[in-house]
């Protein structure tokens, strides 16, 4: 196989596997978690586990006293992304919910252009256009779909904290550290937020009695979403480049449609599709400028 081929693979893969967010999250709402109980055992899972793999690496966990603090930043808009996010699929269906979050690289366009005076281009201008329009179309996609303003607001603030994420990734002396490093160290100080939401943790609720399917997805949710995801896609684009992987991320937002449409039963009317269509389209064509910020994903 070669390394093109198995680049293609890997990110595919990679975007499956962020795609299953809504797949583990669902059947644990019904078990009664609360959104910062799920996330504080994915975090704590998934960081123990990047932890044993940078031993095993020899990657360093040591940040400067700079470093820290911008970590601890990070983290901080790690969590509320995620927060946001999974709360947002009380509010809509999770497959709409899954391709409004592929918005980022439009919202990195508009950022930098805002605040670090990179060029915008006019494919950029009409892309960005033709997104809202989709944005449009999933805000109100008709009978039997399921979508509330309070939805869309929890998931574009997700995307955006997310891309403010990825932005400090790209513009500061972060850059230079371990990716492994990074995404460690987010899961960590991502536990602030967690913190604030359980009065220190004392509101977590217990995994002990809980259904075999709690455990299940719980595991799923850092061990297939999270870790596998993350290192899945950082071979990727060590492979094909962080510009055709975040393409290949097109797939993220479609696995979400189809959990939502052939598991939970979601339905997908023709304003929906279109919206979904519209998003892709545009997202696909930002990216393929040179506005693209190489990153290691994990909501």
């Amino acid at each position: 196989m070669s390394k093109t081929v198995k680049g293609y693979i890997l990110g595919i893969f990679s975007a499956v596997c962020y795609g299953t967010n809504p797949l583990f999250a669902v059947p644990l709402y019904a078990c009664g978690l609360t959104v910062a109980s799920l996330l504080f055992y994915r975090y704590l899972i998934a960081a123990l586990i990047l932890a044993v793999i940078m031993i095993v690496r020899g990657v360093s966990f040591r940040l400067s006293r700079g470093e820290l603090g911008l970590l601890m930043l990070m983290g901080i808009l790690f969590a509320l992304s995620s927060v946001f996010m999974f709360e947002s699929y009380h509010y809509m269906d999770v497959g709409i919910a899954s391709t409004l979050l592929f918005m980022q690289p439009v919202y990195i366009a508009i950022i930098l252009w805002l605040f670090f005076h990179d060029r915008i281009s006019l494919r950029t201008v009409i892309a960005i256009a033709v997104c809202l329009i989709g944005v449009t179309c999933l805000c109100n996609p008709g009978e039997g779909a399921v979508v509330t303003a309070k939805g869309v607001i929890l998931n574009l603030f997700s995307s955006l904290f997310y891309a403010l994420y990825m932005i400090i990734v790209n513009k500061s002396r972060i850059r230079n550290v371990p990716g492994l490093t990074i995404t460690f160290y987010s899961l960590v100080f991502g536990q602030i937020v967690l913190a604030a939401t359980t009065n220190g943790f004392t509101e977590v609720q217990s995994l002990i009695g809980q259904p075999a399917i709690a455990w299940v997805c719980v595991f799923g949710l850092a061990l297939v979403a999270t870790v596998g995801a993350l290192l899945t896609v950082a071979i990727a684009i060590k492979l094909v480049g962080s510009v055709i992987v975040s393409i290949l991320g097109a797939f993220e937002p479609i696995t979400g449609v189809c959990v939502g449409a052939l598991v939970f039963g979601e339905i997908l009317t023709p304003k929906a599709i279109i919206g979904i269509v519209l998003i892709l389209v545009s997202v696909i064509a930002i990216v393929f400028k040179p506005v693209h910020l190489s990153h290691s994903k994990t909501q």
